[in-house]
């Protein structure tokens, strides 16, 4: 298994908390996982079904993802994570996140983005985001942040775009 990046276990911010994944959160995160327009310009359509969900479970606490919950109810709203970190290139991606549908559009997702930015930025000169070609919520998403197209490949057989933001960029 790669090397796990270095984060706190919470993040705290003004409407949302992240906190690492446990097994205890697989009921909750399964119900917010379970509306399947959240996965419609996912490449994985079928993360709403146990079929789809589990195996990505089981990766985000092998990866020590972080759960998001809505401050004041502790509501697991969705989910986020660190991976594919490179201390020697000090770099990392942000990724496999989601979110309720009560949540989009408003400012939940840059918060959480802000909050794990300014973590990674402790430990990195740059970080990336794969947005899946054909997934324009989470490009739009990316825009919103600052997020800059890098260029475009292949992840995990299938096509993404690849988009950065640099350490300088984000202090500025």
């Amino acid at each position: 298994m790669a090397e796990l990046f270095p984060c706190s276990g919470i993040l705290l911010g003004p409407t949302i908390r992240l906190r690492t994944i446990t097994a205890e959160d697989f009921d909750a995160l399964r119900a917010a996982t379970s509306d399947p327009l959240i996965w419609e310009q996912h490449p994985t359509t079928d993360r709403h079904t146990l079929e789809g969900f589990t195996p990505w479970f089981e990766r985000a606490l092998a990866e020590q993802a972080y759960v998001v919950e809505a401050l004041g109810s502790a509501a697991v709203i969705g989910s986020s994570r660190y991976y594919d970190w490179d201390p020697a290139a000090r770099e990392v991606a942000i990724g496999h996140t989601f979110l309720v549908r009560t949540h989009w559009g408003g400012t939940t997702n840059a918060e959480m983005k802000r909050l794990m930015l300014a973590q990674a930025f402790k430990h990195t000169d740059a970080v990336w985001f794969h947005v899946a070609v054909g997934n324009n919520r989470s490009r739009r998403a990316m825009d919103k942040i600052g997020g800059v197209w890098s260029h475009d490949g292949i992840l995990e057989g299938l096509p993404y775009h690849y988009i950065a933001i640099k350490g300088a960029d984000w202090a500025a």
